[in-house]
């Protein structure tokens, strides 16, 4: 006489096999959905047309001469602005993008010091790749440049 279905081996391994697979399958997109890099923008045509924009006020800050280098110290990142043709520093809007974390973006505005040097004091000190934007308040130029920080040494923010 034969045991009956539920006392043998194989139903109970192929329905293990298909119950474990699915709820891996379900850890897997949760993590995904949780977790997702916004690596392209929504809005993809409209920061097309933008570059336009970027590019004549990138023509502006090379017509007037305007430099800036970046550097970390701690959790104080510290701009050195050459204001170029400029009458005087201004206070400018830095904008911090990283590079794959969206909800990590923040914008500060900054004022000079007799120097040149912008200081933003940061609760935590800064990782990884950055994008940073330096426009003033009326946005007639813009000075961009990618930066790896935490850094020491000053790195010129090319447009």
């Amino acid at each position: 006489m034969e045991k009956p279905w539920y006392k043998q081996f194989w139903p109970w391994f192929l329905l293990f096999l298909s119950v474990g697979v699915s709820m891996l399958t379900l850890v897997r997109v949760a993590i995904l959905t949780n977790h997702s890099v916004h690596l392209v923008t929504e809005d993809y045509y409209k920061k097309g047309k933008g570059i336009n924009v970027d590019i004549s006020r990138v023509n502006v800050t090379k017509e007037l001469g305007l430099n800036a280098s970046v550097h970390s110290d701690g959790n104080t990142v510290i701009i050195q602005f050459d204001k170029g043709e400029l009458e005087h520093y201004p206070a400018i809007t830095a904008m911090f993008a990283h590079r794959t974390l969206p909800d990590h973006d923040f914008t500060k505005l900054v004022t000079a010091n007799a120097l040149g040097q912008y200081r933003i004091a940061l609760d935590n000190e800064l990782q990884g790749p950055w994008f940073l934007e330096l426009t003033p308040h009326d946005e007639q130029w813009l000075i961009q440049g990618r930066i790896e920080f935490p850094t020491d040494q000053p790195i010129q923010l090319l447009n």
